[in-house]
């Protein structure tokens, strides 16, 4: 039996692991905040080790180049004893001092039988290109131009995925890898396919081995998943791990469509202008095609047969965005541009399907960079004002067909961002909490997300050569979307608060991010809002943990939250349907004798309560990490239906001393959800230290 083999404490089935997919240092004010505050940004992070589990990395990119000596087992990090893995298209020369230390994993893949050396490189090599965007965003090279199309738009490596996903168990070793070579971060833009099943999420082999890297003082980021906006949907559970949503940024490509009447209708497209300022015919598709064709097809324009290239030609072709869109394998915008350019149409229009402008389909694919005229219409009004001008200014014959084309329009620069200055906006697509404690879906006194970074439309680096996206195939660079791009922005602002706080714990770098997050427009005083289903809402907890990041406030974050392994187990002793002997079975050791009541004990920077009944005491400890006494003074924010207290209110706090905050919470009335509040303690000089609340009545006093 393997579970009677030597030094196996747990077995547990392989699953599927996904991956969760320039102007952002000025954007959080990191170029104005944090790095003059060390020094400059060519010294920012210096010493610090992010270890990047993903798909491998790209080392001829400008972005991980250095006029460095190249590496030859020197370190950059005394502690770090990483040795660099080569094969194809990852010579030694790869490792030249930004890259430190590569290596792959693919023992699970290979058994599975979805690694394929030819496609997937025995190396670290990235033939996706996910891996080189999210290093690029951590711990990229400074000031590298985002240069695609002729156009200019403004580490040590795991290797555990692939263009098909990957294993568990490969991550697994990855991570195990990493924090033998001794890392400092992880970042992790990876995570499972669903809830792990078994007694408890925090009890999958994955949670655990990440809770043995925090044990090493490895800090640990994971992308919280991009099943938003629907609540549970968070795919990164256990309190060791920082978990990270995804905004929206102020940046903007908008493009503009100008018709012959003069209306301007206003979509997506990274594509150069119609030449001049002139205006060119409009064809639909199906009007410049012969007439045997399939409509899909045509509609589509994923075809240069069909089209008659004398009628074509010259004019701006109006395509389909239909249901095939929707499987990139049948078609995809890329293709539409190429087949524009084939055909030598003078640009595309591409238009919304009734049918699924009325589902509120994202259209994939609307942020590739185009080589042609061309512009996205994504909303069924503007689809339709289209196709209202073009109609009523088409002549046709009796039998329907057009035989004279007097619409006409104009493509503008849609390559050229705008920057409106909008604060940060919580991404649909970032998945939602609470956390959850199984696959049940039953929810866990745990704050999930922790906190949330830009990862909406960010250029980074890309391998041309990737099978993996084909919007992408052939650029240096890409503008991706997901919360995979959030998770190296955290990763890299980690690294700069590791560089001038080099002993603190995982836990007080996760509590210095947190209690220093924004939740206000600081311009306005308005609330951070979250993209919902239809709407626009003020963000809670769960939609971006404690807020958005702010670096400058996280090197110096007055208070900490600070939690070690012990906590962490005495924590997991307090699962509902956890047992001892599971304990003792997958951390090695057993439940304390004096055992935490709740899951809520843990010391952390957030009070979550997924059950109350009656009252609860709740307490923190914090410590001054600061470089001066302090005195403090508690105001507590109430969530509806409950009743906070808080001991001291006031007090002082020396540097480098810790004292006990209690929070007796009473429950006042049953809510049919959630509800929120916050601690805020205000120091007097300037530390502003915020602790989210969140609670869930289930029981009030009288009932």
């Amino acid at each position: 039996m393997l579970g009677d083999a030597e030094k196996v404490r747990s077995i547990h089935e392989d699953v599927k692991m996904q991956k969760l997919t320039t102007h952002t240092p000025d954007y959080l004010g990191i170029s104005r905040g944090a790095w003059p505050a060390l020094g400059g940004s060519s010294v920012a992070g210096e010493g610090v080790v992010i270890g990047l589990i993903d798909t491998g990395i790209n080392p001829l990119h400008p972005s991980f180049t250095t006029s460095n000596i190249l590496f030859t087992n020197k370190k950059v990090n005394s502690k770090f004893k990483g040795k660099c893995t080569t094969g194809e298209q990852f010579p030694e020369l790869s490792c030249n001092g930004k890259i430190i230390g590569a290596h792959y994993f693919a023992r699970a893949a290979t058994a599975a039988g979805e690694f394929n050396s030819t496609r997937d490189y025995d190396s670290p090599f990235d033939a996706d290109g996910h891996g080189s965007h999210t290093a690029s965003i951590a711990a990229g090279n400074h000031n590298i131009p985002v240069i695609a199309n002729n156009f200019n738009y403004g580490i040590a490596v795991y290797k555990a995925l692939y263009p098909f996903g990957g294993y568990m168990s490969d991550v697994v070793a990855a991570v195990d890898q990493a924090v033998e070579d001794g890392v400092d971060i992880l970042s992790m833009s990876i995570g499972p396919t669903k809830v792990p099943s078994g007694a408890s999420a925090f009890l999958n082999i994955l949670e655990l081995e990440l809770l043995f890297a925090t044990k090493a003082g490895v800090m640990v980021f994971q992308a919280v998943g991009n099943g938003g906006p629907s609540s549970t949907s968070i795919l990164s559970f256990s309190p060791w791990i920082t978990s990270v949503a995804a905004s929206l940024t102020d940046r903007k490509y908008n493009n503009f469509l100008i018709l012959g009447n003069g209306q301007r209708l206003m979509g997506t497209g990274l594509a150069p202008p119609t030449g001049g300022r002139v205006f060119y015919p409009v064809a639909a598709a199906a009007d410049a095609c012969e007439k045997n064709i399939t409509t899909g097809l045509v509609q589509s324009c994923q075809s240069a047969d069909p089209f008659i290239r004398a009628l074509v030609r010259g004019k701006i072709i109006i395509c389909t965005y239909t249901f095939d869109f929707l499987e990139s394998t049948i078609a995809t915008i890329s293709t539409v541009a190429s087949i524009i350019r084939e055909i030598g149409a003078a640009g595309f229009i591409l238009s919304m399907d009734p049918d699924i402008g009325s589902q509120n389909e994202q259209i994939k694919g609307g942020t590739i960079t185009l080589q042609v005229p061309g512009l996205i219409l994504n909303n069924m009004e503007s689809s339709s004002a289209l196709w209202e001008y073009y109609n009523s200014n088409t002549i046709r014959s009796k039998s329907g067909n057009a035989i004279g084309f007097i619409a006409t329009a104009k493509i503008l620069d849609g390559r050229e961002a705008t920057y409106t200055g909008q604060p940060p906006v919580v991404a649909s697509y970032s998945s939602r909490g609470p956390d959850v404690n199984n696959a049940l879906l039953e929810t866990a006194d745990v704050l999930k997300p922790n906190i949330m970074a830009p990862g909406s439309s960010i250029w980074a680096s890309w391998t041309p050569i990737s099978q993996g996206d084909q919007y992408n195939k052939g650029q240096n660079l890409a503008l991706l979307s997901g919360t995979s791009m959030a998770t190296p922005h955290i990763a890299g602002i980690a690294a700069l608060i590791k560089q001038k706080h080099r002993h603190w714990s995982p836990a007080a770098i996760a509590s210095a991010m947190m209690t220093t997050a924004d939740v206000i427009d600081h311009s306005t005083a308005a609330p951070i809002l979250a993209q919902n289903k239809n709407n626009l809402s003020p963000a809670t907890p769960f939609d971006f943990g404690a807020g958005s990041i702010n670096p400058s406030k996280a090197i110096d974050p007055g208070l900490a939250f600070n939690a070690y392994f012990m906590n962490y187990v005495e924590f997991l002793c307090a699962v509902p349907g956890v047992d001892d002997m599971s304990i003792r079975q997958v951390v090695g050791i057993g439940c304390p004798t004096k055992r935490k009541k709740w899951c809520s004990d843990l010391n952390t920077p957030s009070v979550t309560i997924s059950n109350l009944v009656g009252w609860r005491k709740v307490i923190r400890r914090v410590t001054n990490v600061g470089d001066a006494d302090e005195k403090y003074r508690v105001i507590v924010r109430e969530p509806v239906g409950v009743n906070i207290t808080v001991m001291p209110q006031v007090f002082k706090i020396s540097v480098n001393a810790s004292r006990h905050i209690t929070l007796v919470v009473k429950a006042t009335e049953r809510m049919n959800g959630y509800t929120f509040g916050e601690m805020v303690l205000e120091g007097n000089k300037n530390h502003m230290v915020r602790v989210p609340i969140s609670v869930f009545v289930s029981s009030s006093l009288g009932s």
